[in-house]
């Protein structure tokens, strides 16, 4: 509803990826050239990188959209947390190839007969893993080998990996050593600075059909905001989703310091409120919104009682406990997160209605009783 309060067309700062909203920061910009780079090469691997909510899905979407479908057939991968074979049966359906009730041997040949019949009619066979970061070893494995398909001395799939930040350590594991060697460029991207995040709130505004003096942000508002977000996109946008809604609910449009103050403080107690957090890491550096918003989600971890020099284990066995550890820790605070979003968006749902509510009384009320007659 506050998109009509402020002129605009849609609402600009939705949670869901949109490749219409596309900001071209400057590590946004890197990203898509080594994505573009990897779709000319079509060989081996490019691996992408970023925090949760950085606008990974947002680039690779925007990618995609961009491509030509006679000349570029892609498959997108989401759904990663599988063992090797039905990661490979995934591939196969997000290609269309039947995959039910076949063996992998005969699932194999019907995979590689899609990927020769298309690169043979001059086309490139493209695939893009979401959440690379809860791949197991063995499904990385199994793409690895599709890797391996060959049409002459043309490779038949090119594949992008995409995912949170402990998967460069995964990737950095010694039996990933042979991946490693397919990998032909690799792009971390990190939040925005504080110009950055004022030219992606005005960017978004802009994009859906905001005017320069409605809604306004004083350069004061722009600072908290980069502060209580850590210049993480998704987190912009959960805060300024909320701080236009509170604009509506109080008919204002403009926002200062006590107003992005207030509804981050409102944010902070929702977060917060319902976790009992324990004896917590050191929080992350910048005070704001966002350290109350890691430790309220439960992400910060207690130190664990044990001497690990006293523990004798192989050097690879204790890479690998390290990156399982990192890897439950992220999805723990994906999931938690998205608690977060999908309770802000019950209490914007709500607030609507109590005040459509109160516009139906008020407009009751205003109505003058019918004359009695005498």
């Amino acid at each position: 509803m506050y998109a009509d309060f402020f002129g605009l067309s849609s609402e600009p700062f939705q949670i869901n990826p949109d490749p219409r909203f596309y900001y071209a920061s400057k590590q946004h910009r890197r990203a898509k050239a080594y994505l573009e780079y990897g779709v000319m090469r079509n060989e081996g691997f490019i691996v992408i990188t970023g925090e949760v909510g950085a606008g990974k899905t947002t680039v690779v979407r925007g990618l995609l959209e961009g491509l030509d479908a006679d000349k570029v057939v892609a498959a997108n991968l989401v759904t990663t947390q599988l063992d090797a074979e039905d990661t490979l049966r995934m591939v196969g359906a997000a290609f269309g190839v039947r995959v039910k009730d076949v063996s992998k041997s005969d699932l194999l040949m019907a995979l590689e007969a899609f990927l020769v019949n298309h690169t043979s009619q001059g086309k490139r066979c493209l695939l893009i893993v979401d959440e690379a970061q809860n791949l197991t070893h063995r499904a990385v494995e199994e793409l690895r080998m599709l890797s391996n398909f060959q049409y002459g001395q043309q490779a038949l799939l090119q594949t992008f990996l995409i995912g949170q930040p402990e998967f460069r350590s995964i990737l950095q594991s010694p039996g990933m050593q042979q991946l490693r060697q397919r990998v032909t460029a690799t792009c971390h991207i990190g939040p925005l600075d504080l110009a950055e995040t004022q030219g992606y709130i005005e960017h978004r505004l802009k994009c859906a059909g905001g005017k320069p003096e409605r809604p306004s942000f004083d350069e004061a508002a722009f600072e908290a905001i980069f502060k209580a977000t850590n210049g993480i996109p998704r987190r912009i946008n959960l805060l300024c989703d909320r701080l236009l809604l509170s604009g509506f609910l109080a008919n204002k449009d403009t926002f200062d310091l006590a107003a992005v103050n207030e509804v981050t403080t409102e944010l902070n107690e929702e977060s917060s409120a319902p976790i009992r957090t324990v004896a917590a890491s050191p929080a992350p550096e910048g005070p704001g919104w966002t350290d109350s918003f890691t430790q309220g989600l439960g992400y910060a971890t207690a130190p664990l009682d044990v001497d690990l020099t006293q523990l004798h284990l192989p050097a690879s066995l204790g890479q690998a406990i390290s990156g399982q550890i990192a890897t439950l820790n992220a999805e723990q605070y994906d999931i938690r997160l998205r608690r977060l979003e999908g309770s802000a968006l019950r209490l914007e749902r709500i607030n609507l209605e109590i005040l459509v509510m109160l516009q139906r009384l008020v407009k009751a009320a205003s109505v003058e009783p019918p004359d009695k007659e005498g």
